[in-house]
């Protein structure tokens, strides 16, 4: 039988999914993660911890070592205050708990062998599938480590615990870049996903 369709069907306004302190938080951790990637990929070319690999100059930021570090440095506490505000949101409003929880290895197995087979429904984009779950508490997890191992870099004298929980200087500089590398995976793959669904990024820009 044919769906029947009328006017009031029309003035049905479209559901909020994502309200604005999200979509603002959203991406203002967006522009912080990118600036401190590329003036630390400056930073890291000044002193490799792999050598002898390095960045292409083109692509980083700062123009040398001293801009770069401006640069990550203003980055740096934007994505520190962004976050707090951004989990202190989750936590109070009980989007946290909502939205990422519960989730479990079998769900996220599941989900997995269904997008890979390209099964993956994304009809409810207010609702995130397992894959989803795990890949956004694993950034915020690697945002915190980014952020730790930075501090023990930045000022290893004055927080010694943290410099020793991080193994050292040299192996928190190693922990930097791992870290590093982990987030610019999630950016990639983000950026697929939103190609795959462009109407993740409407939601996030609309709300609706």
């Amino acid at each position: 039988m044919a769906h029947s369709y009328d006017a009031a069907d029309a003035r049905v306004a479209p559901r909020k999914i994502q309200p604005g302190w999200v979509r603002i938080s959203h991406w203002l951790n967006a522009l912080a993660a990118l600036v401190m990637m590329l003036s630390g990929w400056r930073i890291y070319n000044a002193s490799p911890v792999f050598p002898p690999f390095r960045f292409p100059g083109d692509i980083t930021l700062g123009g040398w070592l001293g801009g770069a570090l401006q640069w990550h440095f203003a980055a740096m506490w934007l994505l520190f205050f962004n976050g707090i505000f951004y989990l202190a949101m989750n936590l109070v409003t009980g989007r946290l708990a909502r939205k990422f929880f519960p989730l479990g290895p079998r769900a996220v197995l599941d989900d997995l062998v269904a997008a890979l087979r390209g099964r993956l429904s994304h009809a409810d984009l207010s609702h995130y599938n397992a894959v989803q779950k795990l890949a956004y508490l694993g950034v915020m997890a690697v945002l915190l480590v980014l952020v730790l191992s930075g501090i023990a870099i930045w000022k290893p004298v004055q927080f010694p615990l943290l410099r020793d929980m991080m193994g050292g200087y040299d192996f928190a500089r190693v922990v930097h870049f791992c870290a590093m590398a982990l987030l610019a995976a999630f950016i990639v793959l983000h950026v697929v996903m939103v190609a795959l669904v462009p109407r993740s990024l409407l939601t996030m820009i609309r709300g609706r």
